[in-house]
């Protein structure tokens, strides 16, 4: 029977499954933004979205109940101290997630899992750094080169070998042969 097969199992034990989710939501947590995949950013939503709405609430009972998830007070206190008083007119909502494409290496389809009001620190950082393009499967062809202007001369790629002193070179000195031992039968 089917019954209760409510959550993907990606592959893992329960316990690795958890583990996983708790490291997830530490770091969604911390950069408001996260790549994953699509499977796991769509398991990791629900439970980032129960955080949050714990954390709308600030008392020690929610605290409680929140570091059973996320056992960093560092983390516990952004989420409290920033993060709830953020989303405390919204009702719900409050991550988006954004499909990339293809991984290059597995072709599993990834997916950008963020906070729908990001802060502004982490907003500039997402600006101060143009944002990769997707990745394509085709080549990308290559731009051509900027030629050179009259005026400037043209960059040296090589430095030159070094001139002799007199007019004849000197033979370069030849290594010895290998030889190879033969077997004595």
């Amino acid at each position: 029977m089917r019954h209760g097969m409510a959550n993907r199992k990606l592959g893992r034990t329960s316990s690795h499954r958890a583990a996983m989710f708790r490291n997830q939501l530490a770091s969604l947590i911390e950069n408001e933004r996260i790549i994953t995949t699509l499977p796991k950013a769509k398991e990791l939503r629900p439970l980032a979205e129960k955080l949050i709405t714990l954390a709308r609430n600030d008392s020690v009972h929610a605290r409680r109940q929140a570091a059973r998830t996320v056992p960093n007070d560092a983390l516990i206190a952004k989420l409290f101290d920033t993060l709830g008083p953020r989303f405390s007119t919204r009702p719900g909502g409050y991550t988006r997630i954004m499909k990339l494409g293809a991984r290059r290496g597995d072709a599993a389809e990834m997916a950008i899992l963020e906070l729908v009001e990001r802060s502004a620190d982490a907003s500039e950082t997402k600006s101060a750094a143009p944002a990769a393009p997707a990745k394509s499967s085709s080549k990308k062809k290559a731009a051509p080169a900027p030629e050179p202007a009259e005026d400037e001369k043209p960059k040296r790629t090589r430095k030159a070998a070094p001139k002799a002193d007199t007019d004849e070179a000197a033979p370069a000195e030849e290594k010895p042969k290998r030889t190879r031992k033969k077997k004595e039968e």
